[in-house]
């Protein structure tokens, strides 16, 4: 199996969004990413984005662009998302702050996680929690 430098993800979740820039807002103030990059066309559509929680990066953009990976989302999505978060409740609490669709509630699961679900503005779910895959 191909592997990327220690610490650094090799995975990254990648979605197209109507309103990327509306997506970016709820991303950052609502569910606590920090904005590493954002690049934006002429016209002022998201081109590319990069957003960082933890040691996890999602990349997102604006529907409608012209190129294959564009033609190849068409009609895709929803997407579902999951991210490692140490203090579930606090993080769902600032979700809910920011008026974040809460699908449910912060919840301890049978394999040792407590977790929490949302549903940002065009229907993504993105899950929270603290099972970290793969880390033992």
């Amino acid at each position: 199996m191909t592997g990327g430098t220690s610490g650094v993800p090799t995975i990254y979740p990648t979605i197209l969004y109507d309103d990327a820039k509306a997506a970016i807002r709820t991303l950052t103030q609502g569910l606590g990413f920090t904005e590493e990059a954002v690049h934006e066309g002429e016209n002022g559509s998201v081109l590319h984005a990069e957003l960082s929680c933890g040691n996890g990066r999602v990349m997102l953009g604006s529907k409608g662009r012209e190129g294959l990976f564009a033609q190849a989302m068409t009609g895709a999505g929803p997407a579902g998302v999951y991210v490692v978060v140490d203090e579930v409740d606090e993080h769902c609490a600032r979700a809910k702050e920011f008026g974040v669709e809460i699908l449910m509630e912060p919840t301890d699961q049978d394999y040792g996680s407590r977790d929490y679900m949302a549903r940002d503005a065009e229907g993504n779910v993105w899950s929270f929690g603290t099972y970290a895959p793969g880390s033992g």
